[in-house]
């Protein structure tokens, strides 16, 4: 039995993966999905994943850590803090070590597609003193996170968006080199969040297999299915 620690994005909470947890336990598999620490203006990519292994803690090696989105730096550094058998990252911003997200986005500007890059802050409310931000313009929000759900499914989403500080993205993640531990890259081909070329670039350079499904940027929740079954594959081939 794999245990697959299933690591939610910004502004998200384990609620994203309420349609694939269910499909891979009835696989037979466990599954944790943590919430990590997002409205913690103190709170840094080592803290989230400290939540992660705090969450894992009692399991054996098996296990497949599962990142999406902003999670790519945290699902990154578990593997630096305890036994993993595979990373996948879906639709992830994969880190650099040393370098900040920030950083990362001005050294790589392809890592950000267009149509998030350039509205992402004007749908947000004015960092508080925490830097923590909440979307008020649901429709980019639903654009470039949901544009693949359906309408209940997209509503129910926007409805659980929570408050994410900045505070992680600001420092130099503090990994020296990527993770040993072998690796998938699940790209959507329409992803408005992290730019499907940028993505399988990185997979390239980290020697991950890269799987392609259509759709946007949370396949979790329009696909899950699809996506379960990605996952199942990862543990059967691996």
């Amino acid at each position: 039995m794999t245990t697959f620690a299933l690591v939610h994005g910004a502004w998200h909470d384990a609620w994203c993966w309420d349609r694939v947890g269910p499909l891979l336990q009835q696989a037979g598999h466990d599954v944790v999905a943590p919430n990590m620490p997002s409205d913690d203006g103190s709170a840094d990519f080592d803290a989230y994943a400290d939540a992660v292994c705090g969450a894992l803690q009692g399991r054996d090696d098996d296990v497949v850590v599962v990142a999406h989105s902003l999670a790519g730096t945290t699902g990154a550094l578990v593997p630096h803090r305890r036994p993993v058998r595979h990373l996948v990252y879906l639709c992830a911003a994969v880190p650099e070590g040393g370098l900040s997200l920030i950083d990362q986005w001005q050294d790589q500007p392809d890592m950000v597609h267009p149509a998030f890059g350039d509205g992402w802050l004007q749908g947000l409310t004015a960092p508080d003193d925490q830097m923590r931000t909440a979307w008020v313009d649901h429709g980019f929000a639903a654009e470039v996170f949901y544009a693949d759900c359906d309408e209940a499914t997209a509503e129910a989403a926007l409805a659980h968006l929570r408050l994410q500080s900045g505070y992680p993205w600001t420092l130099p993640c503090s990994m020296t080199e990527h993770p040993s531990v072998s690796c998938t890259s699940v790209v959507c081909s329409e992803d408005l969040v992290v730019n499907p070329a940028w993505s399988r670039r990185m997979a390239d350079r980290i020697g991950a297999e890269i799987v392609e499904l259509p759709g946007s940027h949370s396949p979790m929740l329009s696909r899950p299915s699809a996506l379960a079954d990605v996952l199942l594959r990862v543990v059967a081939g691996n």
